[in-house]
């Protein structure tokens, strides 16, 4: 199965459960693999925020710029360790919701081009999103089963992202990205406002 394929399915999949999805935290099953799977998948915040990166690895680049998705996969670790251990990061839920209007922002005004602005940004918003992930469980063995889960799950949506930026040709690859942009950005200032 080609990697389009592979994208293609999992966003459908994805797409089929949002009408079931609300905040992907507190209130879920956290043990297991698959509970950590369905976590960014159910998390409609989670879902657009992994998506957005993997589609500002490609906006505007001839080759993808690997460390976003990297920068966030690696700080949501980080995140989730630090929530496992009992440190919670102030209004973590404020911030995933920040994250969808900043990450789309970027794509929707097309400022992907600062790189290291941006990758700061991933690092950032990951560690939020991995907190969140990690103050719901406990420390021990079924944690690691748990977080495992959720980063596969983290991976492929950066790569459903990445596949969807490719998905168009090169002169409508850029209206696309900023109308998602738009879209996520939006999203998340409804959020923001509707928690307020």
């Amino acid at each position: 199965m080609s990697l389009q394929k592979i994208g293609h399915t999992l966003l459908l999949a994805s797409l089929a459960l949002l009408p079931t999805a609300a905040f992907a935290h507190p209130g879920h099953d956290t043990s297991g693999m698959l509970a950590g799977v369905m976590h960014p998948i159910l998390g409609w915040d989670h879902l657009l925020a992994m998506v957005a990166v993997g589609m500002l690895a490609v906006m505007g680049r001839s080759k993808p710029a690997w460390q976003l998705p990297l920068a966030f996969v690696g700080f949501m670790l980080v995140g989730a360790m630090l929530g496992i251990n009992g440190v919670a990061i102030a209004l973590v839920e404020t911030g995933i919701l920040l994250s969808l209007v900043v990450l789309g922002g970027l794509l929707a005004f097309g400022r992907a081009g600062y790189l290291s602005v941006v990758t700061l940004c991933c690092a950032l918003f990951g560690m939020l999103h991995g907190n969140a992930h990690g103050i719901e469980l406990p420390a021990g063995s079924a944690a690691a089963s748990y977080i495992s889960g959720f980063m596969l799950a983290t991976i492929a949506l950066h790569v459903v992202g990445y596949v969807l930026a490719n998905k168009c040709t090169q002169q409508w690859q850029a209206l696309a990205l900023r109308a998602s942009g738009i879209a996520i950005a939006g999203t998340g200032l409804v959020a923001v406002f509707s928690a307020a």
